[in-house]
């Protein structure tokens, strides 16, 4: 039999386990990208041969420009996240974006961790953000993706209220510290590929910019663009995130 004190022990384990499972679970919602725990996100669908080339960050002025030509010369067209304090500071560079004809998304003022953050902070980075790059572009905003992925409820809510739709990915890599494009095409392609068997489309996120950065080296970043583009570009069809729905 276990003493009062022995009982005491275990009860205060458990709920030290029951607190450990507590944070490990809003872990998992908050931060895993297939999560639709908090509530619903845009991913990919089951269509295997598309690919969403997703781009994080910027704009960046010295390597957005090469980006988009690298895109202009095979005729692809994407997905760019801005930040809206990135975006201010670029504006031709977001006109240029949309003329284009990519699509041009909401990742923030500032690239705080919203799960973290009070409810005023999230809608006061989801609001200007929208509207500085509505005014600067000239098109609704309509997807949002959260920095880190983090999101609670109260993004999703208030991500709602104003008209944007949640957008995470499936294939990703640290392409952001990364130094050799083939590596990062290499892991790309791997996850591109095993999606592909298993029925699904690829939303991939790649980094134009930095958060901590103005013009943080994307050179490697750009490079593996163009290659994952002339892998695949015979075989798979490239789209923007719109093209699954709002």
């Amino acid at each position: 039999m276990l003493s009062a004190l022995g009982t005491e022990i275990y009860a205060g384990l458990g709920a030290a386990g029951a607190l450990g499972l507590a944070a490990g679970g809003y872990a998992y919602a908050a931060m895993w990208p297939g999560s639709g725990i908090f509530g619903s996100v845009l991913i990919a669908p089951e269509r295997a041969g598309e690919l969403a080339l997703t781009f994080d960050d910027g704009p960046n002025p010295k390597w957005t420009p090469r980006l988009l030509d690298v895109l202009g010369e095979h005729g692809v067209k994407a997905t760019f996240f801005l930040l809206g304090s990135r975006a201010q500071a670029e504006p031709e560079l977001v006109r240029r974006i949309a003329a284009e004809g990519h699509l041009i998304g909401n990742h923030s003022w500032s690239h705080p961790n919203l799960a973290l953050s009070r409810a005023a902070r999230v809608r006061e980075e989801l609001a200007r953000t929208s509207h500085a790059l509505e005014q600067i572009a000239g098109e609704r905003i309509r997807y949002f993706r959260p920095p880190f992925g983090a999101r609670r409820p109260a993004v999703f809510r208030i991500a709602r209220s104003l008209g944007l739709r949640v957008v995470t990915w499936n294939a990703m890599t640290s392409d952001w510290s990364e130094t050799s494009a083939d590596r990062i095409v290499q892991q790309l392609a791997a996850k591109i590929d095993r999606l592909g068997r298993r029925g699904r489309a690829a939303n991939i996120v790649l980094h134009d910019g930095g958060h901590l950065e103005q013009e943080a080296d994307r050179e490697a970043s750009v490079k593996a663009s163009g290659l994952l583009v002339a892998l695949y570009k015979e075989t798979h069809r490239f789209v923007r995130v719109d093209a699954w729905g709002v």
